[in-house]
């Protein structure tokens, strides 16, 4: 079978030995001629698309088209497109998770934040995570059953230039799985925050912070949460931003004048210098 990528990137959030970044690149080996890795040399859970600005970074080649950065998934992605690779990506794919990136998780994910970097690259990205239950053994072989497959039907129908895919597979077996839905994250399964004070050797108090899961109050196969709990493997577009001006509304002028700006002249004012430092 023909390969439809010439070049794929690969990155993670759970570091380049976890057991899920060995599945992507089983995948991403049946679906693209060049396959490059670049992936944190630790765990970056939860960073979403934070990137280093506050200390360098360090590149460990470890093999041919192989590297680890001391930073995160999003700081694989620009490094590997500006820096390590020969030529720009044809596709990133970032995963593939140990645990399912979903409802409001999504905006916390180092996973999903790879993917999203590439997207604002003008590269087409997807994000895998396989679900599991702590009781049972994680099902990679669901994931790599189907993922080389999926990204192929992706590829050949499209999806918007302004999103990346994220892929979530079902806590089961393949022969399990019962289909696959198109559906959305959804607010509501963060109950809360979780936090555990402990205090170090010299009595000094740390904290580890967490939330506390309300998942079973998403409901429906149009969300994430529940396309999962059917057993179906769940597509969701995830944008970087989500514009509302068309939904909500207010009286700018009115607001400005309460802020005490005029306004009246506002047509004749001469556009400022576009480029702006940040």
């Amino acid at each position: 079978m023909s390969k439809p990528v010439k070049r794929v990137l690969l990155t993670n959030d759970d570091g380049w030995r976890g057991p899920g970044f060995q599945v992507l690149e089983e995948i991403a080996r049946e679906i693209a001629e060049e396959v490059w890795l670049v992936s944190p040399d630790l765990d970056q859970s939860g960073v979403s698309m934070s990137i280093s600005v506050h200390h360098p970074l360090r590149v460990h080649q470890f093999e041919e088209r192989r590297f680890s950065v001391s930073g995160t998934p999003s700081d694989c992605i620009l490094l590997g497109v500006a820096e390590l690779l020969p030529a720009k990506p044809d596709l990133i794919l970032s995963g593939v998770n140990r645990g399912a990136n979903i409802s409001d998780s999504v905006a916390y994910s180092g996973t999903i934040g790879g993917a999203l970097t590439g997207t604002l690259l003008g590269i087409p990205a997807i994000a895998l995570s396989q679900a599991y239950h702590s009781t049972n053994p994680v099902h990679w072989e669901t994931s790599r059953q189907y993922g080389a497959q999926l990204v192929r039907e992706l590829l050949e129908r499209g999806w918007p230039e302004d999103c990346a895919m994220n892929i979530n597979f079902p806590a089961l077996a393949p022969e399990d799985v019962r289909g696959v839905a198109i559906c959305r994250p959804q607010r509501g399964s963060i109950g809360g925050v979780k936090i555990e004070r402990r205090e170090d050797t010299r009595g000094v108090p740390y904290y580890w912070l967490g939330f506390k899961r309300q998942s079973e109050r998403i409901i429906g196969r149009e969300t994430d949460v529940g396309a999962l709990r059917d057993g179906l493997i769940a597509l969701s577009p995830v944008r970087f931003e989500r514009g509302i001006a068309d939904s909500w509304h207010i009286d700018t002028d009115q607001l400005s004048d309460r802020l005490g700006i005029n306004t009246d002249d506002r047509d004749d004012v001469p556009a400022s210098e576009p480029s702006i430092d940040h």
